[in-house]
C-alpha cells in the first residue's frame, strides 16, 4: 500500500470522507516522506487533516503547536470523537492527567498532542519531548511567528530552534493568511528555507460578500441584518469592549440571542458562552477578536464587521469564520474614515519597529481602499495574496450591484486645497463648511477671506464628505489621532500628481436605497438552494434534535457529532442500512459504530 493510499484510506474510515481537496493529498505526502513543508491553505480548506492524518500513519506522536486553548480543546474533541488518540496540554488540565498524556506520548500511545509555545517552552518539556517518539511537528497559524503579519505573537519566534532539538523529524507550517512577505519572514524564522511550499487559491466560492460605509444609526444597521437571519448562527466583530457590550444588549433588547464576549469578561464566563455559541443553532456572537482562532463551528451562516478589521489578512480570517461547511455564507463589514484612523492611532502607539509600523499602516490603508473600491470582494483579496488572472466572483455587492464611480479629481484638488488653506489645522467639518461657504465661529470666519472659501457650494455636504474620505482611504490625506483630529497633507508625492492631472481619482456616486431587498433575495435564493420542504424538512430537524440531545449528552459542540452537511446528505440519501449510512460523507468507522443504529432509527422513523 502506498504512502497516499493508505492516507486516503484512513481519511475514509477515520474521518468518513471519500478523497482529499485541493492541495491535501501534496502536502500529506510531502510529510509521509519525512520532508518539511509550509503549506498556505484557505480556512475552512482542511489544514487539519495534513498534519492530523500524517501523525496517524507516522510512528510515535504528532506534536502540534497550537496559539489558542479553545483551538486546542475544539481539535482534540472532534479528534476523539472520531476515535483518534488525541490529548493536548494547557493550563487548564490537572496535574493528574497531564501525567497520564505525557507518560502515553512517551510510550507512543498517542497520535497526536497539542501544546502551546508557551507550555512547549516550559522548563525541561523540551528535555522530555526528546525521550518521545516523535513523528512530526506542526505549527498551526504559522502567520504569528511573523512581525509582518496580522497577528504576531513573540514566542512564536523560538519555534526556529526545534530545527536543532528535532533534526530528523519532519516540521510543517501551516497557515491560512500570509501574504509573500510573510510567507518569506515564516521560512526564515522557522528554518524552513529548504521545505517545499504548497500555496493554495485563497478563494472562497461559498462567501457572499459586502461592505458599506457606516450609516448615522449603526445599531440599526445591524439589527436589520442580523434580524433578516433569525434562527441563523452568526458572529457580529466590534473594536471594543464597550461596543461588544452595547451592540449584544441591543440585539437582546429586540429578542435576538445575542451574547458578548471579550476579553474583560471572566475566563469561565467566556467558556461557558463559547459553549453555548457552538452547540446551538441559533445564537449571535457578538466580540472583540479575543473571540478568535478557537472559532471552529462549521455552520455560522454570517459575519459581521461592525467595525473595520485591521487588515486584509485579519479581514480575510474572520470572515472565513463563516461557511466552513462549504455551505453559503454571507460577510458584511461596516467602516469609516474615523476607523482607518484608529488603527493608524495603534499601529503609532504600539513597540513595534518604526519599519514595522510603516507596515501595518501600509496594510491598513490596504484594507480601507478595497473596502471602498470598486472591484470584486473575493477578486480583490485573491490579487492581494499574489493570485493572478482572479476572475470576478458573480456574487458579492459590487458584481451584483455594480456603484457607479465619478470622476472626482477636479472635487479632490479643490479638497485639498481647501486643507492646505486652512492651515491643515481644522477637521473635516470645518473644511467640508469652508467649501460650501458656510461659517460659523471665529476660526471659519478667519477663513472666509482665503480663495477656496465657498468653491465646492454648488455640490452637496454628502459629496465632499466621500471626496474627503476617500482622499484619507487613499493616504491622499491624514487625519491627526487626538480627541479633535485634524486634516493634513498625507502623501505630497500624490497631492502633486492630482493637482497636475497625472493621477485620477473615482468615487461611488450615493449609494442606493436597494440593499436591503437585495439582501433579502439572496437570502432567499439561499434558503431555496439549501434548505428541506414538507417532509425532508421534518426529517432534517428530528436529526438535528437527535444531534443536539446526543451533544449535550456527550458534552461536544452538535458539530463534533456530524455536520450539517452531513446531516443533509442523510436526508437526501435517506439510507436504510449500516453500510448505506457509512457511505454518507463525513461519517467514518468510529462514528458509524458509535452513533449509526441510533441514527437509523431517526431515519427510519422519519421516513
Amino acid at each position: 500500500m502506498t504512502d497516499l493510499t493508505a492516507a486516503r484510506e484512513t481519511l475514509q474510515r477515520v474521518f468518513g470522507h471519500s478523497d482529499f481537496r485541493g492541495l491535501q493529498s501534496d502536502v500529506i505526502t510531502e510529510v509521509l516522506e519525512g520532508r518539511d513543508v509550509m503549506a498556505v491553505l484557505p480556512t475552512g480548506g482542511g489544514k487539519s487533516f495534513c498534519y492530523q492524518i500524517p501523525a496517524i500513519l507516522r510512528p510515535g506522536v504528532g506534536l502540534v503547536v497550537s496559539p489558542l486553548i479553545a483551538l486546542m480543546q475544539d481539535q482534540v474533541a472532534a479528534l476523539r470523537s472520531a476515535g483518534v488518540a488525541a490529548a493536548r496540554l494547557d493550563s487548564t488540565i490537572q496535574s493528574d492527567a497531564r501525567r497520564e498524556w505525557l507518560s502515553a506520548a512517551r510510550d507512543g500511545q498517542l497520535d497526536l498532542l497539542y501544546v502551546s509555545p508557551e507550555g512547549l517552552f516550559a522548563q525541561g518539556f523540551l528535555d522530555f519531548l526528546e525521550q518521545c517518539p516523535i513523528a512530526l511537528i506542526a505549527i498551526d497559524e504559522a502567520h504569528c511567528v511573523s512581525q509582518w503579519g496580522h497577528d504576531f505573537r513573540p514566542d512564536y519566534r523560538a519555534l526556529g530552534q526545534l530545527a536543532d532539538r528535532f533534526p530528523s523529524v519532519p516540521r510543517m507550517a501551516v497557515t491560512a493568511t500570509a501574504d509573500l512577505k510573510t510567507q518569506a519572514d515564516i521560512r526564515t524564522q522557522l528554518r524552513l528555507e529548504n521545505a517545499r511550499a504548497f500555496i493554495d487559491s485563497f478563494d472562497r466560492p461559498n462567501l457572499v460578500l459586502a461592505a458599506e460605509r457606516r450609516p448615522p444609526k449603526v445599531q440599526d444597521r445591524i439589527y436589520d441584518i442580523v434580524s433578516a437571519r433569525r434562527g441563523k448562527s452568526g458572529i457580529i466583530y466590534a473594536a471594543t469592549r464597550d461596543n461588544v457590550e452595547k451592540t449584544a444588549a441591543n440585539l437582546q433588547a429586540l429578542k435576538i440571542p445575542a451574547l458578548a464576549y471579550h476579553a474583560g469578561l471572566d475566563a469561565n464566563l467566556r467558556a461557558d458562552r463559547q459553549h453555548k455559541f457552538q452547540e446551538e443553532d441559533d445564537v449571535v456572537m457578538v466580540a472583540t477578536i479575543a473571540f478568535g482562532m478557537g472559532v471552529d463551528k462549521p455552520n455560522v451562516r454570517y459575519v459581521v464587521h461592525a467595525d473595520s478589521p485591521k487588515s486584509i489578512e485579519a479581514y480575510w480570517q474572520e470572515v472565513g469564520r463563516g461557511g466552513r461547511d462549504g455551505d453559503t455564507a454571507e460577510g458584511f463589514c461596516i467602516y469609516s474614515a474615523s476607523d482607518l484612523r484608529r488603527a493608524i492611532m495603534f499601529a503609532n502607539q504600539g513597540n513595534a519597529t518604526e519599519q514595522v509600523k510603516a507596515v501595518q499602516i501600509k496594510k491598513a490603508r490596504q484594507l480601507f481602499a478595497y473596502l471602498d473600491g470598486l472591484t470584486c470582494r473575493r477578486a480583490g483579496v485573491r490579487r492581494y495574496f499574489g493570485e493572478e488572472n482572479a476572475e470576478p466572483c458573480g456574487v458579492c455587492d459590487i458584481c451584483t450591484d455594480p456603484p457607479t464611480s465619478i470622476d472626482a479629481t477636479e472635487f479632490a484638488a479643490k479638497a485639498i486645497s481647501a486643507v492646505m488653506r486652512m492651515d491643515q489645522r481644522v477637521g473635516r467639518g470645518r473644511v467640508v463648511n469652508h467649501l460650501l461657504g458656510r461659517t460659523g465661529d471665529g476660526l471659519d470666519e478667519q477663513y472666509a477671506s482665503r480663495t477656496t472659501f465657498g468653491i465646492g457650494a454648488d455640490q452637496g455636504e454628502p459629496m465632499w464628505r466621500n471626496v474627503i474620505e476617500h482622499l484619507l482611504f487613499e493616504g491622499v490625506l491624514s487625519e491627526g489621532d487626538d480627541q479633535r483630529p485634524t486634516l493634513s497633507i498625507g502623501d505630497d508625492d500624490a497631492v502633486r500628481a492630482i493637482f497636475r492631472k497625472e493621477r485620477s481619482v473615482r468615487i461611488r456616486e450615493a449609494a442606493k436605497p436597494t440593499r436591503r431587498s437585495k439582501e433579502e433575495r439572496r437570502g432567499a435564493k439561499g434558503a431555496a438552494k439549501a434548505g428541506f420542504d414538507g417532509a425532508d424538512a421534518k426529517l432534517f430537524d428530528a436529526l438535528k434534535t437527535w444531534r443536539r440531545e446526543t451533544a449535550q449528552a456527550n458534552a461536544v459542540p452538535p458539530y463534533v457529532i456530524f455536520h450539517d452537511a452531513t446531516l443533509a446528505e442523510m436526508v437526501r440519501a435517506k439510507p436504510n442500512t449500516l453500510p448505506a449510512l457509512g457511505r454518507i460523507s463525513g461519517i467514518g468507522e468510529a462514528k458509524l459504530k458509535k452513533y449509526g443504529t441510533e441514527v437509523l432509527a431517526v431515519l427510519i422513523a422519519g421516513i
